[in-house]
């Protein structure tokens, strides 16, 4: 039986109306925006006080690392560059088992759910066990993000990470033991964690060599190669630290853009995470392949990364996705309206992704948020079209953040104004999975999280 989810407002397709409800087929999927009384064997849910709107878009995450979120913010704890509170990072790599693994993933998870997303991509390299020796079934790890996410009810596209060294001329690190693969183990275990996973409506997998550093050239040109023989999105990390640019041009003569676009990695198929540290040139080059960048700001604000040039992406037409990274704070929203603040600090002036291409700046930042992000997943979503899943959420318009909020200034509300606390359900698929805030695994989701971190706290200790 199909549903008609009803709001006092609804943002579809990039128009906001009133007086209209979503309907929902029961395969979960769209069937467009209507009224009532155009809707009569529906099943009505009503939405009173409530703005309902496509779902966020995370497309970038490492789970694992909510762990020590705000436990490494000074030089002491998280040293006083990028490169130095990697070691964080990497004793947090180095204590989960797949179980605790699970947990984590699913708090994370229930968190993301709570702040409006609805799709993730897990940038997954969590490969080997805590002695670096592949388990007996070497998706172990993968497998327990999946269970966490199908636990949850988030969409997940598990994008398994390929990294093979510890960069140009560099020994083995022992924080990354349980990173790496030879890559015919990776291309062999992607293959195989994307047969299992065939044909699941929530679940989908997608290649990810790390990046230049981690993955050699030839490693590198398999994995893209092998991604365009199973139309599988392909993300990799690249320049987010000048000294990324340094060490490639030591090992190729070329940058990490340059390179990958000599060798014709980029496609459409392709986004590029972070990608802060680009010539002019070398955006032309990206526009040039189609790539999606990725930018995540609340991460790359924290670790010092510096500001990415969203106005140069914005001019020359390249898609622009958001993700949480390390999960210093789970907000798309906030790291929408960032990725013009940021500009703006810089530049010191307003509004400057507004009008590019006669285009309004809320438009432009929600599009990035929503169906941007989906796109670089490989997943149609995030508008709200007919035949796209039902992925949505509602905001409270009696929250204090939304209060005055009206049809014509929903997009820019949301972009701007919208915060966690007014989120009130969100659904996937057209399933409601968070209804007035509650999900019904939240409280034992919190307390095997809680028995987590108080043994990674504990072993900090020792």
């Amino acid at each position: 039986m199909s549903q008609l989810f009803l709001p006092d407002l609804l943002l579809a397709e990039g128009h906001a109306q009133e007086g209209v409800g979503l309907l929902v087929g029961s395969d979960g999927a769209v069937l467009g925006v209507t009224s009532k009384q155009n809707a009569p064997n529906a099943e009505v849910v009503y939405l009173p006080g409530k703005a309902l709107l496509p779902g966020l878009a995370n497309a970038h995450s490492h789970t694992f690392q909510r762990l020590f979120r705000a436990r490494a913010e000074g030089r002491i704890q998280g040293g006083d560059t990028f490169w130095t509170w990697r070691e964080q990072m990497y004793r947090a790599a180095g204590f989960v088992s797949p179980e605790d693994l699970f947990n984590v993933a699913r708090a994370t998870f229930l968190e993301m759910l709570a702040a409006g997303i609805t799709v993730v991509g897990e940038f997954h390299y969590l490969h080997n066990d805590r002695n670096g020796q592949p388990y007996a079934e070497p998706n172990t790890l993968a497998f327990e993000v999946i269970r966490a996410a199908e636990s949850v009810g988030i969409r997940i596209c598990l994008l398994r990470t390929a990294y093979l060294r510890a960069g140009f001329q560099r020994a083995s690190h022992p924080g990354q033991r349980r990173f790496y693969e030879s890559s015919d183990d990776y291309l062999h275990n992607l293959e195989s964690l994307l047969h299992i996973h065939a044909g699941r409506s929530t679940v989908s997998v997608g290649a990810a060599p790390h990046s230049v550093r981690a993955v050699p050239l030839n490693v590198l040109e398999e994995v893209a190669a092998f991604a365009r023989a199973k139309k599988l999105p392909l993300h990799i990390h690249i320049s987010e630290q000048p000294e990324e640019n340094e060490a490639c041009l030591a090992e190729y003569g070329q940058t990490p853009v340059a390179l990958t676009v000599s060798r014709g990695i980029l496609d459409q198929s392709t986004t590029l995470v972070h990608a802060i540290h680009l010539t002019g040139g070398e955006f032309h080059q990206v526009a040039g392949a189609g790539s999606t960048i990725c930018s995540c700001p609340t991460t790359e604000r924290n670790l010092g990364d510096g500001v990415f040039p969203a106005d140069t992406a914005a001019r020359l037409g390249i898609p622009v996705a958001f993700g949480t990274d390390s999960q210093a704070q789970i907000d798309i929203l906030e790291d929408a309206r960032q990725n013009e603040y940021h500009l703006r600090l810089a530049q010191r002036e307003r509004g400057i992704l507004d009008q590019t291409d006669d285009e309004a700046i809320a438009t432009r930042l929600f599009r990035s948020a929503t169906s941007a992000g989906y796109k670089a997943l490989g997943i149609s979503g995030g508008n709200l079209a007919p035949g796209e899943p039902a992925d949505f959420v509602t905001a409270d318009l009696n929250d204090y953040a939304m209060l005055g909020t009206d049809a014509a200034s929903l997009a820019s509300q949301a972009v701007f104004a919208l915060g966690r606390s007014a989120i009130c359900d969100v659904a996937v698929a057209g399933k409601l999975l968070l209804r007035d805030r509650q999900h019904p695994l939240a409280e034992e989701i919190r307390s095997r999280y809680r028995q987590v971190q108080r043994r990674f706290q504990h072993q900090e200790g020792q």
